[in-house]
């Protein structure tokens, strides 16, 4: 991704924002108000997974 990139992340679908330890990453998330919807955050990654992205 560039500067200035949107994704749109349909609802219901998993995903990984992207961060890796060889860059940083800044995130800003706009939730659209629905019914019967939530926020689920994920499993944690651990450090030897993390280490791995690139």
């Amino acid at each position: 991704m560039t500067p200035g990139t949107v994704v749109n992340i349909p609802a219901e679908v998993k995903h990984w924002h992207g961060a890796a330890p060889d860059s940083w990453f800044s995130h800003l998330a706009v939730e659209v108000q629905g019914e019967e919807t939530s926020t689920e955050w994920c499993e944690p990654v651990s450090d030897e997974e993390y280490f791995k992205l690139k």
